[in-house]
């Protein structure tokens, strides 16, 4: 062995010990998709049509998106979706991507590969209720979420109602912003932390670090999180540094208010969430915990 790989050898052998080599993450480009979105349609609705669709007393400007699974059939009950999406516009080095549009969500056709799920995709809406915004909720500086939070809690019940969706069986997810939305919207108050089944947030959490809307501070995020009360979570990351930086937060609670938490990488070193269009050991994981908490009836 000459000295350079000598050299080259013993520097691997050291980052190796330490921890410190670096994996290469993949981009999700490079896996072929197997999933492609249904095309967006206008208030029709049927089994495997994904809707453009408003709540009567709305104002024009809001609108969220209904896609009911192909295998959807009146009279059956099925278990539901809720995703909310990431700010937007948004583009990183990366050639990564985020509208901040409701349409533009992805994760929980993934997720579901289109059957068995009634699937959702909320807006956040400004502070007076008239219009969906791509980025937060409610008007800067005040952020105001209570349209949002109001919202989400009519649409919910409502499509329930209509469409045969199981009360009892809700799951909320969401990318980026809508990650942070699962216990900063989901979690809020009493009554709408009472809808959920389970959660996966992908690619950031409430209260791990500070952002521009009050009450992102910690304190006020344990304040939420309490609400959780044992129900499961799993929290999903394009990096593995990201997820160390979470479950250093929720140690730090010293279990306050956390219960059946699961950590897990996409697989995919992408901030987008359109990985979950492609196979990958992370979907398949994701499959597994969907029907465990929210099992399908047959």
């Amino acid at each position: 062995m000459n000295l350079l790989l000598k050299i080259s050898f013993i520097i691997s052998l050291i980052c190796n010990a330490l921890g410190t080599e670096k994996k290469i993450i993949p981009d999700f480009r490079k896996t072929s998709a197997d999933l492609q979105l249904p095309p967006l349609v206008d208030e029709k609705f049927g089994p495997g049509i994904r809707t453009k669709a408003r709540n009567p007393e709305d104002a024009k400007g809001v609108y969220h998106v209904l896609y009911l699974p192909s295998d959807w059939k009146a009279g059956k009950k099925y278990p539901v979706i809720v995703e909310y999406a990431g700010n937007g516009p948004y583009r990183d080095k990366n050639g990564d991507v985020s509208s901040g549009h409701v349409e533009g969500s992805k994760l929980g056709y993934g997720f579901s590969g289109g059957k068995g799920y009634i699937w959702i995709c909320l807006p956040y809406l400004n502070s007076s209720g008239t219009k969906n915004v791509r980025k937060w909720w409610g008007n800067a500086p005040e952020y105001d979420p209570m349209p949002t939070v109001k919202y989400c809690k009519f649409t919910v019940r409502r499509i329930c109602e209509n469409f045969g969706g199981d009360q009892k069986k809700i799951i909320l997810c969401g990318f980026s912003r809508g990650a942070i939305a699962c216990n900063f919207i989901g979690l809020y108050d009493d009554e709408i932390a009472k809808l959920w089944a389970g959660f996966i947030p992908f690619s950031h959490y409430d209260g791990v670090r500070k952002w521009a809307y009050p009450g992102s501070d910690k304190k006020s995020a344990i304040g939420r999180i309490t609400r959780l009360r044992g129900r499961p979570q799993l929290i999903l990351s394009e990096s593995p540094a990201n997820n160390q930086l979470t479950r250093k937060y929720i140690e730090s609670l010293k279990g306050i208010g956390t219960g059946q938490l699961t950590f897990m990488d996409s697989g995919f070193r992408n901030h987008n969430d359109e990985w979950v269009l492609r196979p990958s050991e992370a979907r398949s994981f994701a499959r597994q915990w969907l029907k465990r908490i929210a099992p399908i009836l047959e």
